[in-house]
């Protein structure tokens, strides 16, 4: 999967939950094959895309586009 195939699938999924999903939900759902996002590349989707990452319960981050979908 090229860093592009990523992007696109995370912004795609993040715009359809605008309330935002952990890294698991989105490795479930999307079938991805990583157990943990490659650092670079999150700090890339930030940039590009507007990813947030926010704490959620426990451990887990929920990652959100910066207006609600609409980056």
């Amino acid at each position: 999967m090229t860093y592009n195939e990523f992007r696109d699938r995370i912004q795609r999924q993040l715009a359809r939950h605008p309330d935002g999903l952990t890294w698991r939900e989105l490795q479930t759902q999307l079938r991805l094959p990583y157990d943990r996002p490659c650092p670079t590349w999150v700090n890339e989707l930030e940039r590009e895309i507007g990813l947030r990452r926010v704490p959620g319960g426990g451990r887990a981050h929920v990652w959100t586009l910066e207006g609600g979908g609409t980056a």
